[in-house]
């Protein structure tokens, strides 16, 4: 059949494998058909590469399919490849016949124009059709190989984290709740909504990350890393916020917090070379569209050796500064995106690792100091965004964790009994963090939305399709 002996558009015009006079099968979407009495020209794309190939029909009458195929429509075209006429491109394909697989009226939304993303949010299900959504997602793939190659090659065991869980791992609650109970008709006991009587059995949710199952693997493994969905429900309506997002997290046993700074620098700068190296057509095209400057952002980024800075010297730089930063800096106050810009683009000019961060501001898994007052968190800051990857030493120690927990939630000890059995039998020193995939693609491409990162975006009020 066709499909097994058809000819991909990247390996003629990207790969240049293809052998000039051939007879290849293309088969794809028709971007563009313009017609004279003499000649027909059908530019078709399969989604392998940006580019599309031209179909040339001399005596167009010839095949009456070319009456009824308008932009938007599947076809099969058979033909010879040979040396282009036109300007732009190296290779034609001469067409023999025509066959039209699935027609597109003339209500097709996609015509050849420019439309902005807002209009294609609308349409999500067509919207990788375009050039820019085409590029959004085969570089998505591109790096997603990418991270598995980075880690398979230094040891670390990919594992797979579940999605519904007991355990709020960021302490934070902003959960997705999983249940199949009758909203209308809640069983009650004890003046309580009985959770013993849903699915599970207990309260369960859509997780927020797989750290703490992680870990648990990370312990008896050695290296591991988690690569999949998580969801947060913070009603958060801004361009770098999704409730439904990928992320990336590694956890190394007998790691320390040095040893995460070293881990989270080098990758993120294997990530983006490997953007710039092996996604070159679309790091083209999104230098050329979509933001000018991103090729010379990475590149920065992977000559740069990474400052390392302790969060009490991060807020003396801002209160040093002079600048009026919409949000007052003090000692005990959560960063904010102008203040980490602030140190990259401004105090340091380079990338920038802030640890040691007040207990009282970050996660119980913590890694208490001995001063008691900072933990060993991590937040890695680049240029023109901020933070883009946050980390910690974990807290190891039974006591000192079972504490912190105490204090954040102490209704709560339950859902974290097999977390403290981690600290109670064998108990390690580990590290590791957390790259949210999307908000790494929008760094990466320059685009400014995370709506337009993921393919079907869940925001806050939106989870069309």
């Amino acid at each position: 059949m066709d499909y097994k002996t058809r000819t991909r558009i990247a390996r003629i015009i990207v790969e240049d494998k293809v052998e000039v006079n051939s007879d290849i099968t293309v088969l794809g979407l028709v971007r563009s058909i313009r017609r004279s009495k003499e000649v027909a020209f059908v530019d078709i794309n399969d989604g392998s590469c940006m580019k599309n190939l031209q179909a040339v029909f001399s005596e167009p009458d010839k095949y009456p399919a070319l009456e009824r195929i308008l932009t938007g429509a599947s076809v099969r075209i058979k033909g010879k490849l040979v040396p282009s006429q036109g300007k732009g491109q190296k290779y034609e394909l001469a067409a023999e016949s025509i066959d039209l697989v699935g027609e597109a009226d003339a209500a097709y939304p996609l015509q050849k124009k420019r439309h902005s993303f807002e209009f294609l949010r609308d349409i999500a299900h067509l919207r990788p059709r375009t050039n820019t959504f085409g590029a959004v997602n085969r570089i998505r793939s591109k790096l997603s190989y990418a991270i598995h190659k980075y880690y398979q090659e230094r040891g670390f065991y990919y594992i797979q984290t579940p999605l519904i869980t007991t355990s709020d791992a960021e302490g934070a609650g902003e959960l997705f709740r999983v249940s199949t109970l009758d909203l209308e008709n809640l069983p009650i006991k004890d003046g309580q909504v009985d959770w013993g009587s849903d699915f599970f059995g207990d309260q369960a949710f859509l997780a927020v990350s797989g750290q703490l199952e992680g870990e648990a693997l990370a312990i008896a493994l050695g290296d591991i890393y988690t690569f999949g969905p998580t969801f947060r429900a913070e009603n958060s309506n801004t361009s770098r916020h999704a409730s439904e997002f990928w992320m990336i997290e590694p956890e190394m046993a007998w790691a320390e917090q040095e040893d995460n700074w070293d881990l989270a620098e080098d990758f993120l700068k294997y990530l983006f070379r490997y953007a710039l190296e092996d996604c070159a057509d679309e790091m083209e095209f999104f230098g050329q569209w979509i933001d000018k400057e991103v090729r010379q952002t990475l590149e920065s980024v992977i000559r740069a050796d990474f400052e390392r800075i302790s969060y009490t010297e991060a807020i003396k730089i801002l209160e040093a500064s002079g600048e009026k930063f919409e949000y007052p800096v003090k000692w005990g106050v959560n960063l904010q995106s102008e203040h980490e810009r602030y140190i990259t683009e401004k105090a340091l000019k380079k990338p920038a690792i802030v640890y040691d961060y007040p207990e009282e501001i970050k996660a119980f898994y913590m890694y208490v100091n001995d001063d008691g007052k900072t933990v060993r968190g991590m937040d890695v800051l680049v240029p023109r965004v901020g933070e883009i990857i946050g980390g910690s030493q974990r807290e190891h120690r039974l006591d000192i964790l079972m504490e912190r927990i105490k204090k954040m939630n102490p209704d709560n000890m339950d859902s974290y009994a097999w977390y403290l059995d981690l600290r109670r039998w064998g108990t390690l020193p580990h590290a590791g963090f957390g790259l949210g995939f999307d908000r790494a693609i929008m760094y990466i491409t320059g685009m400014a939305n995370i709506r337009d990162i993921a393919t079907f975006p869940r925001v806050p009020g939106w989870a069309k399709f």
